[in-house]
């Protein structure tokens, strides 16, 4: 591409390119003009059976609980892929899903790195619906490794972790249509610096395994450094349009704003192997977090109230997606 391309610190490609930017906004502002009559039907199918929009109930959502999962899988170290800091926090989610009653598995493979082949594992919690279509919501749980600090990485990686538990509790306790995979992607961290080949290799695995068995979901939502205590998630450029307007949706329904943007900032994530296999797919990330990989992404730039609003919007928005997948021919809009 004719951009720049931002690679800091061995981390996520970021597309720092105006002309970038505003041609994605253009494309996404005529792609939200094409899906407006279909996605008024969806909010309003959505809305009406209740009365009014303000007599449905926000979700709950507990993030201090969320937090708590942060806390204690920081006080593990750093957790890179292949590691045992990665054994402990696997051990770790695998324990608090099944303490919920939470059905989970763990998927294990290895994977050819800058390092030499690494042991790697993502964390599969299943939560059934009334139809076996799935949606996919998911997020790292590695932390990047670094030869020269002690990266916790309580935002990049214990964030979404933490989130991901949660969200999974509370998913399981409500009836919901479609069944749904809550992931824990490992090696989501490029070991040296970001390439196709050096990141997401979880994610990459497991778009891979689910293409060649034909069981790809209908949809993916990844979230990533949501923790942030100064939130603010712009939409993501790639993201598939129709989802994001959902998301955003909800978050001004929640009196949350000032914390979902309307700019856009266009991100590689877990969610890219799938959206690179046709699978609409959406990621919340707040890339402006100063302390990105750095010693200094401690428990104390993270906020239960992020966790919280991220979670609600989250629980929020699903319905909506449910509707828009289900109203498409084959599943997706």
């Amino acid at each position: 591409m004719a951009g720049r391309l931002r690679r800091g610190r061995g981390g996520r490609r970021v597309r720092a390119d105006v002309e970038l930017l505003r041609r994605r906004r253009g494309e996404a502002a005529m792609s939200r003009l094409r899906i407006a009559l279909p996605l008024a039907a969806i909010v309003l199918t959505w809305l009406l059976p209740l009365g009014a929009q303000e007599m449905r109930l926000a979700p709950v959502f507990d993030g201090g609980a969320a937090l708590r999962h942060i806390e204690r899988l920081v006080t593990i170290g750093p957790r890179p892929a292949g590691s045992p800091g990665a054994v402990r926090a696997r051990t770790y989610i695998v324990g608090e899903l099944r303490r919920a009653g939470v059905s989970v598995r763990v998927e294990s493979f290895d994977a050819a790195t800058p390092h030499g082949r690494l042991p790697m594992a993502n964390i599969v919690a299943t939560v059934t619906g009334r139809r076996k279509d799935v949606i996919l919501i998911g997020g790292h749980y590695d932390t990047k490794w670094f030869r020269e600090i002690e990266f916790v990485g309580a935002n990049d990686g214990g964030s979404s972790a933490g989130l991901l538990i949660e969200l999974a509790r509370r998913l399981h306790a409500r009836p919901h249509e479609y069944t749904y995979w809550i992931v824990w992607f490992d090696g989501e961290e490029a070991r040296e610096s970001w390439t196709a080949t050096d990141s997401l290799y979880g994610s990459r695995r497991m778009a891979a395994e689910l293409d060649k068995a034909r069981q790809l979901p209908s949809a993916v939502i990844v979230a990533d450094m949501i923790g942030d205590r100064n939130l603010g998630i712009q939409r993501e450029a790639a993201s598939t349009p129709w989802m994001n307007d959902v998301i955003w949706a909800s978050a001004a329904r929640l009196g949350y704003t000032a914390h979902f943007l309307p700019d856009s900032l266009a991100v590689e994530d877990d969610h890219a192997p799938f959206m690179r296999l046709g699978i609409p797919a959406a990621l919340l990330i707040d890339f402006d977090f100063p302390p990105w990989h750095t010693a200094a992404d401690t428990l104390d730039k993270v906020s239960a109230q992020s966790l919280e609003i991220v979670g609600k919007v989250l629980l929020d928005a699903l319905p909506g997606i449910e509707e828009g997948l289900s109203r498409s021919r084959g599943g997706r809009p």
